[in-house]
Parts: C-alpha cells; structure tokens; sequence
C-alpha cells in the first residue's frame, strides 16, 4: 500500500483513500489464515522439538495477541509525509503500555497473558490515537471520498507490489533467525552470546527512520512529477544514513567490551565482545534506506530479488562454511552477513544513481493522468472539461483499454466472494485442527534427546567407549 499511497499523495489525494480501502479488505482477509496458523503455534513448536513448557506458554501468549494482528496494519500513517503524530501517538502508546502492563501483571497478577493483552491494547491505544488526530484535524477531508466499490477493483496491481514487498522484508528478517538456530547448533554459550547482542535491532532504528522519511519525500516528489527532488532527496538521505554510521559505528566500537554487561552475564562476555565487531561494521553499510528509497520508486522488486540472491546465495551459505567448515562457529555467521551487506550496499548504491527518474516519474503521472480519465468517464461527466492537450487520445485510449479490463459486478462478487472463502476456509481449518486433533506429546523429548546425543558438549555420553580409559576404574 505504501508506494501506490505515497505517489498518489503526490497529486492525486482522493486515490489514497480507495487504496486505503483496498488495503484494509485485503489486509484483513490474510488476517484469517494468519489467526489459522497461529493458533496452533504449539502444535508446531512441539512438532519442531521446542520444550512443552515454552511452546504452551508461547501458545498462550499468541492466542492473547491475536486481536492485535488486524490493528497493527492500520497505522500507517507515514504516507502523507506526517510523521509527527506518529512519533507523539507512539510515545503516548508506550507510556499507556507502561501503565497497563503494570496493572495487569502485578495488580492483577494474569502473567504472562496479561502482557500479551497489554501488548494488544497499546497497539489499540496507538491506532485510536492516530484516528483521533485524522479526525481533530480533518485530514480526511482531503482524501477520502466514503466507501466506494472501486475498492474491490485492481487487486492484480495491489498484489504485484504487495508480494514483492513482502518478500524483500521477509527474506531480510529470516536470515537473521538462522543465527540462533545454528548457534543452538553449536552451545548454550553460543546461543546465550548470540541472543545478547542487541546490534541488529539497535543499529536498524536510525536507519529505519531514514528510510522511513525518504521513501514518503521519494514517493510524493515522484507523485508531483518532481524527478528532481526525488534524486535529491536520494542523496540526502543516503549522507544523512552515512553520517549517523559512523557516529554509531565510534560509539558502540568504543564501547563494545562493556556493553555487554548490560545483557548478559560475565561468563560469555568475552565471546558477546568478540561477536559484536561483524555487527559493527555492518552499521556503516546498512542497506534498508536504500530499500526505502526503492520502495518510495514503486520499484520494491529490484531489492526483493537482490535480497533473496545476497542473503541466501551469498551470504547464508557463506555463512554455514564459514561456521562448520572452517570453524569459525558463530562468528563465521556474522562474518558471511557482512560480506553479503557490502555487496548489497554496493549495488543498490548503483543501480540508485543509474534510475532513469525522470522516466519513472513519467510513468506516476501517467497513471495518475489515467485515474483521474476513469474517474470523468465513470461518472459521465464531459471529459472536454479535463483533457490534457496532447495527451488526451493516448489517455482516452488507455482507459478504454483498462475498462475493458474492469471487473463487472457479478465478476467482482464471484472473485471476492470465492477470495473471501478461501480465507474463511483457511481459518476453519487451522480451528478444526486446534479443536479436534491432539497435540503432540512424545515429539518434543525425542528430539530433544536427540539433539542431546548431537550437542559435542556430553561427549562423555557419545563416545563412552573413547572417554572411560581415562576415568579410570570405579
């Protein structure tokens, strides 16, 4: 939703509110077999080999969360390149969070259930915020038109951006969640030193921030047909992402021994002050503003792809040689990310400063141009009144094409219709095996023995036969 919003609020303010719409229907139809999946998250940690304990507990705290998964996606509020109120809504958010986590836990003592549904209120605390303020202000008024049908039109477009977007998140985020599962591979020293470095979410915020603010002045420059101003706002925020690296970089490389002490205790911190100098050098190459700025472009598949090839062509596997074959352990994780980042940011740097922006900001008008022809059209209003000199025929032609494209109204009830089954059909089946199929009991301690037998730490227990000659008699 995101880049369709940004280059429409460039020009076009009524269209943000039907993607707007858009987006909330789609949204919350993969709601339904997310709640599907989650709701029998124990079932799937036990199957994985996760201690009973831990997964009921994990079980117990989704299911408290659930209500929040449709809440979360309607703040985004960034589009219209007001980020204030985000930032005053979140803060009142966390400090309602605060209050609410205190009184459910220690007031009334419900545990970890209580913090889920803390959790799931601020996020409700944070989005009734952001509605009170639309609403006080009548930032509405603008760009939105009531509910129209036209939100149940163009879902082939919505998802072409969609997918990609959320793949290139995706594939981001995974390749970290396999440093903890090889460094439970290799210890629980290295599990505990791996889980201790705060790095990886640390270092993301400033840069997120940045990406954040030059994916909204990319997207609305390109939306007024400011090619210009989207290059320079590049630029800017890829100095600015610089700068605040190296700042980062000096302070916590300065600090890097004894911040460790913070999260962990002093027998790991040795290793916690070892692996924390790839993660360091990964601050100054930190590629998400360049994801931002691409997003900002509508051009989200480039770092999709680069991200699924670097990732896990280049640097997953680099990392797992690195670990096993020259035992490097956990370091050699860290290692392969970075080789990985560097080549990332290279690229994406090129391919930035070789857009052709001008092109692409031809291309946002045209779409926009093409909006507003449908909009004359479809409401039988003298298109004489809004033609654009030349570009009238082309334009005129094009809609009609796209026309021809449009769904009916019985087309748009059989699609959406059957769309909206499947995703019901998708819940009922995560809730029928919730309810009738009986969790796993003898899973978990199998593979739980078995990666015993695995771990090199009880040698003693792998190889008897090659530890008791030095024993001795008993």
């Amino acid at each position: 939703m995101s880049p369709l919003q940004r280059q429409d609020t460039g020009k076009n303010l009524l269209q943000v509110g039907v993607i707007l719409q858009r987006s909330v229907i789609i949204l919350l139809l993969f709601c339904l077999p997310c709640w599907g999946l989650l709701i029998n998250a124990q079932a799937i940690l036990l199957c994985l080999g996760q201690d009973p304990d831990v997964a009921r507990i994990a079980q117990f705290y989704i299911t408290a969360f659930l209500p929040a998964v449709p809440v979360s996606h309607l703040i985004c509020f960034t589009v219209s390149g007001i980020i204030l109120p985000q930032m005053y809504t979140a803060a009142l958010g966390n400090v309602a969070n605060i209050i609410t986590n205190y009184i459910l836990i220690y007031w009334l003592d419900l545990g970890v259930g209580g913090s889920a549904a803390a959790n799931t209120l601020s996020q409700i605390y944070i989005c009734a915020f952001l509605f009170l303020y639309i609403w006080w202000r009548k930032i509405h008024v603008k760009t939105w038109g009531g509910w129209s049908v036209e939100s149940l039109q163009e879902w082939g477009s919505y998802m072409k951006l969609a997918v990609p977007s959320t793949l290139m998140k995706c594939f981001e985020w995974w390749v970290y969640e396999f440093g903890g599962f090889f460094a439970g591979m290799m210890s629980e020293d290295e599990l505990a030193a791996q889980h201790s470095i705060p790095l990886p979410a640390l270092n993301s915020q400033f840069p997120l921030g940045i990406q954040a603010a030059a994916c909204a002045r990319v997207g609305n420059a390109l939306g007024a047909g400011d090619n210009t101003g989207a290059l320079l706002t590049s630029r800017v925020a890829l100095s600015l992402a610089g700068f605040i690296a190296v700042v980062e970089g000096l302070v916590l490389g300065s600090t890097k021994t004894v911040i460790g002490f913070i999260f962990t205790a002093d027998e790991i911190i040795h290793l916690v002050s070892q692996l924390m100098t790839p993660p360091l050098l990964t601050v100054f190459l930190h590629q998400c503003v360049c994801t931002g700025i691409f997003l900002g472009a509508g051009k989200q598949k480039i770092p999709a792809v680069a991200n699924f090839i670097g990732y896990y062509c280049l640097g997953l596997s680099l990392s797992i040689t690195l670990m096993f074959a020259a035992k490097l352990r956990i370091l050699g994780f860290w290692v392969g990310l970075l080789v990985c980042v560097i080549f990332q940011s290279t690229f994406y740097i090129v391919v930035i400063f070789r857009l052709n922006w001008e092109k692409i900001a031809v291309e946002v008008d045209r779409i926009n141009h093409l909006f507003w022809i449908w909009i004359v059209s479809t409401n039988s209003i003298k298109c004489e009144d809004y033609r654009d000199g030349s570009a009238e025929t082309d334009g005129e032609h094009e809609v009609q094409q796209q026309k021809g494209n449009r769904l009916s109204t019985s087309q748009l009830i059989l699609r959406r219709g059957l769309t909206a089954l499947a995703a019901l059909a998708l819940l009922a089946v995560g809730l029928s095996v919730h309810f009738l199929v009986a969790l796993p009991k003898d899973i978990s301690s199998k593979r739980n023995r078995t990666m015993d037998w695995l771990n090199t730490t009880y040698t003693d227990q792998i190889f008897p036969t090659a530890t008791d000659h030095n024993k001795g008699p008993k």
